[in-house]
């Protein structure tokens, strides 16, 4: 079912029947939300007149990520980028995507995505798993630090393994925050009451959703930064799938 490789100098595990590459994902303990610190470089970004419109819609919804708390995450695998519309045919033939531009790109599901999630032998990940994995040790905005991301730290289509490659986080993951990608948690605002151990939040409601930053290229805002590895909001309509998966037995 899985077999281990080297991809782009990482090891990794890929899953033999879909051809699906996952990164090992290292345990440990996280501030999980987005810290002062992080609002205070949004408002240097403000300051240096890096902000197109106004920080402020932002900042009121700041509150959704907060407050920061510790985790502890327990290892696990993760997909090394949302699955693309090649590697969801794999489980749903007919799939067609109105979003993507080539098989290789990011896969946005809409009406197919029940049925996806139905045939996946993998999970998603909770929210949390997702935070960690995106930061990859770090506490900045982005992995990459503190600066107003850009729309060259967009990564939309894995076709082109250099810049995929260039892409990746300290963890060997790619594309974190450049699709709403979808979480196992369903949508809470906050978190008051949200588990320390990195397990989703379960119940009935809309799920939780990461990222998104392409699916709102040009940014018309501050508000709408979301490669920011803390961004997270309910979702609504078409989203991306990096499944997660427990380790493989050794």
């Amino acid at each position: 079912m899985w077999t281990e490789e080297i991809v782009t100098g990482r090891p990794a595990w890929r899953h033999i029947p879909s051809g699906v590459v996952f990164r090992e994902v290292p345990g440990g303990t996280f501030r999980m939300g987005l810290s002062e610190a992080e609002l205070d470089a949004v408002r240097a970004i403000e300051r240096s007149g890096g902000v197109e419109d106004t920080i402020e819609p932002f900042l009121a919804s700041a509150r959704n990520a907060q407050p920061v708390r510790e985790v502890r995450v327990e290892p696990f695998l993760l997909a090394r980028h949302p699955l693309t519309v090649a590697q969801v045919r794999h489980w749903l033939p007919e799939y067609e995507d109105d979003y993507a531009e080539a098989d290789t790109g990011t896969a946005r599901l809409e009406g197919d995505l029940e049925d996806l999630l139905k045939l996946l032998p993998f999970q998603l990940p909770s929210e949390a798993q997702w935070e960690y994995a995106a930061r990859a040790g770090t506490t900045t905005l982005t992995f990459r630090g503190d600066g107003k991301p850009d729309e060259d730290q967009l990564l939309d289509d894995f076709g082109d393994e250099a810049r995929t490659a260039a892409g990746e986080n300290a963890f060997g993951l790619a594309a974190l925050g450049s699709a709403n990608e979808l979480c196992a948690d369903v949508w809470a605002p906050g978190f008051d009451g949200a588990p320390s151990d990195a397990l989703p939040r379960t119940g009935d409601g809309p799920r939780t959703v990461r990222g998104g930053a392409a699916d709102l290229y040009p940014w018309q805002g501050c508000d709408e930064w979301l490669l920011l590895s803390a961004t997270r909001y309910e979702h609504a309509n078409f989203t991306a799938v990096r499944p997660a998966a427990p380790l493989p037995p050794q």
